[in-house]
């Protein structure tokens, strides 16, 4: 059976593992972290063995309570509330699944971490490794399947399956805030983790936050991705695993231990021309050696898809946004000045410059005895029509127009060029 020690608030909870003895404390590197301030530095211990739980204070300020009693050592059952200063966590028995248990199976060291390369994408966003199914490891010629390899075969088969339908999901043209929430949507719905963030890179290349989930809902504030595991696998451009996040020795561990991460996965999110958009970041806050190579293989295919996708939307959206300022520009200069400026917005600069204009006014001679005759309809249309045949005659000329004054136009020639 596994057990879990889980917050009454369910905010935190923590795997017992058999034969392992665990720190509760305040102090940062505690097998179970609980930044309280009842909570001492070494707080007590939880020790899981074949007997069963059991619970020892370590001589704590606020002590250790089992069910609202004040103990120094004690065993613990399943539903038992035991309470480590004003922080109270139940104790759970849970049965394991046979995912966790293929999770569970001594294939790595404690405190082991592992790190694989990306297989890098080319210009068209393709796997450079081959196909999806080559990375999920769907092929392998050196061994032929058996019956013990069926289920083996049926989960790379949902994998395949699962990429399929995610890739669907993420070729439609949306908006890039839309884009974000559906990847983390579908991290949430592949992978067994606590947290989904994704960082972009900005105008100065820097890593910036742009969505951030729990199985809440967003993550507001306080908790993001620590900066040491999003850094590396940028430099690299490797899908990097840890499994015991505050043990690893790559990063600094402070950050990490104060965000409480045990495991985590984190993938670059890796465009055309081999150009780093940002990056794709999951973790578990409860258990160490969550992850596997499988995950990590899958979520690099994952990563690959959803770098494409929004890759697609930034180009989207910035093709919108230059039609929309030339569109903005054509109102007032000739097409092809208007071209000009919106694919150099840096040409216009503060302070301006000075440079020999000329100015062109005109307008309807006797306009205002005219008007008095005439229906606001006629006045309209006639208006209409000059102004047309004005802008046209400016913009072919390469002027630009400055302003209408009621019955007037105002151009100009050498302000822009």
């Amino acid at each position: 059976m596994l057990y879990k020690l889980v917050s009454t608030e369910g905010e935190q909870a923590f795997e017992l593992k058999n034969g392992v003895t665990l720190v509760v404390g305040r102090a940062l590197n505690s097998d179970i972290p609980v930044f309280d301030p009842t909570i001492s530095r070494r707080h007590a211990e939880v020790t899981c063995d074949p007997a069963g739980i059991s619970v020892k204070d370590l001589g704590s300020s606020n002590g250790t309570f089992l069910n609202g009693a004040k103990i120094e050592s004690t065993k613990v059952a399943p539903g038992d509330v035991v309470t480590f200063g004003k922080v109270a966590f139940r104790l759970k028995e849970m049965a394991p699944t046979p995912m966790e248990v293929r999770m569970s199976a001594p294939a790595a060291k404690p405190g082991a971490t592992i790190v694989r390369q990306v297989p890098l994408r080319d210009s068209k966003g393709m796997l450079g490794g081959g196909t999806i199914a080559t990375a999920l490891g769907l092929l392998d010629d050196k061994r032929s399947p058996t019956p013990n390899d069926n289920p083996i075969i049926d989960r790379n088969a949902q994998k395949l399956s699962t990429l399929l339908e995610v890739s669907k999901g993420l070729s439609r043209a949306i908006p890039i805030d839309q884009m974000l929430e559906e990847i983390v949507k579908y991290c949430f719905q592949v992978f067994d983790v606590d947290r989904v963030s994704i960082l972009l890179g900005d105008e100065k290349s820097d890593l910036v936050t742009k969505i951030s989930h729990n199985k809440k809902g967003k993550i507001t504030g306080g908790a993001s991705v620590p900066q040491s595991i999003a850094r590396k696998a940028v430099e690299e451009k490797s899908v990097i695993l840890s499994d015991n996040a505050g043990e690893d020795q790559r990063f600094g561990g402070q950050s990490i231990l104060m965000q409480q991460v045990r495991s985590a996965i984190c993938a670059p999110l890796i465009g055309s021309e081999n150009r780093v958009l940002g990056v794709l970041y999951v973790d578990n806050l409860t258990t160490a050696h969550r992850f596997t190579d499988d995950d990590m293989e899958f979520l690099s295919a994952f990563s690959g898809i959803a770098a494409v996708a929004v890759e697609n939307s930034q180009v989207a959206q910035r093709i919108q946004q230059e039609a929309m300022i030339r569109s903005n520009f054509e109102r007032y200069f000739a097409p092809s000045l208007a071209a000009r400026i919106a694919s150099s917005p840096d040409a216009v600069k503060l302070g301006g410059d000075k440079r020999p204009v000329a100015v062109l006014f005109s307008d309807i001679r006797g306009f205002t005895a005219l008007s008095e005759t005439m229906n606001p309809d006629d006045m309209a249309h006639l208006l209409t029509e000059y102004f047309t045949e004005m802008v046209e005659c400016v913009f072919t000329h390469g002027g630009t127009l400055d302003k209408f004054i009621g019955d007037a136009v105002m151009a100009q020639w050498g302000a822009a060029r």
